[in-house]
């Protein structure tokens, strides 16, 4: 009996050993069994081994998005403030000289203010719809519209279709602190290269973290603005008080017209660095969230193809012992 019972051991043994091969040659003779349920030895753990990987990589990048974040927010404390401050620099110019953003004349200017960086939302996609539309709004048979382009961003966007009709580009201007007296040369420089009736300006007006409005401000060339006070225009309330001095109206028109455009570039850049860091801080922070939501879900998956591969084991050890024991 005994003899009979290591016998019937041996050739368990022996089916065990032969299993692999065996049903590998039937699943080479029989087409309904797929090759990839055929794995190699050791296959159970690569499921879990792309699993972990992927969780490791999604915690790598909530670890950025969480800096990011929080390096949004300390720059808008600084830029919040000064955004607020040079708000009331340019307002005054709207009462003296007017704001009319529907006059119609030849030559547009359409300067468009967005980032050089990504990573913030739709702020500088939202500008690149307005600017579009507006130079389709003031393009005609007589007329012209070009653009000046600040920021990367809103370049690479504009030259995929309005190539012909970008004048001036301008990138990395937040590459420093911004100031007045950056911003003032650039607005000169833009004066100088750029023949104009009218400009423009489309920025981002920061209300809040999570909300920006895009905002139009437009300024008339001295030339412009004398004709449309001789006609009868609404141009402001300059008529209104008497100019003393050896200075003509048109000089005045003339200093007043590039004093404007510079407050205005000024405060319409900080206003829109102050949107981006806002809206950056926003993105980042939903990113961590959803980080941390697919995090548990990957949790959940490892676990339950971790506890499928231990009860898998631990069926074959048991089949495997119920076989040699006959």
């Amino acid at each position: 009996m005994a003899m009979a019972m290591t016998a019937l051991r041996r050739e368990g043994r022996r089916a065990l050993l032969s299993a692999p091969s065996q049903s590998a040659a039937m699943a080479a003779r029989s087409p309904a069994i797929s090759q990839p349920e055929i794995a190699p030895l050791g296959a159970r753990s690569i499921s879990t081994q792309i699993v972990r990987n992927r969780m490791k990589s999604v915690k790598n990048i909530q670890k950025i998005t969480k800096a990011m974040k929080m390096v949004a927010a300390s720059k808008l404390r600084a830029v919040q403030t000064r955004t607020e401050n040079s708000r009331g620099l340019w307002q005054p110019f709207t009462a003296l000289l007017g704001d009319a953003p529907s006059v119609d004349v030849k030559k547009n200017v359409i300067v468009a203010i967005t980032s050089d960086k990504g990573l913030c939302g739709g702020i500088n996609s939202t500008s690149v719809k307005v600017s579009k539309a507006l130079q389709k709004m003031t393009s005609g048979p007589e007329k012209e519209s070009k653009y000046v382009i600040l920021g990367e961003k809103g370049k690479v966007q504009l030259i995929r279709d309005s190539r012909k009709h970008i004048e001036m580009t301008v990138s990395e201007l937040q590459k420093n602190p911004i100031n007045y007296t950056q911003v003032a040369v650039l607005a000169d420089d833009i004066l100088k290269n750029v023949e104009y009736d009218a400009i423009r300006v489309i920025f981002n007006k920061f209300q809040s973290v999570i909300s920006f409005r895009p905002t139009l401000v437009t300024i008339l060339s001295p030339e412009v603005m004398e004709k449309e006070s001789e006609s009868g225009g609404k141009v402001g309330d300059l008529d209104s008080y008497e100019i003393e001095g050896g200075e003509t109206k048109s000089e005045i028109l003339q200093n007043l017209t590039e004093f404007q455009f510079s407050c205005v570039m000024y405060n319409a850049v900080l206003e829109n660095a102050c949107s981006e860091l806002g809206a950056r801080m926003s993105a980042m922070d939903s990113s961590s969230r959803n980080a941390g939501e697919m995090l548990d879900r990957l949790t959940l998956t490892y676990n339950r193809t971790r506890q499928a591969s231990i009860t898998t084991e631990l069926t074959e050890i048991i089949s495997g012992a119920s076989a040699l024991e006959g």
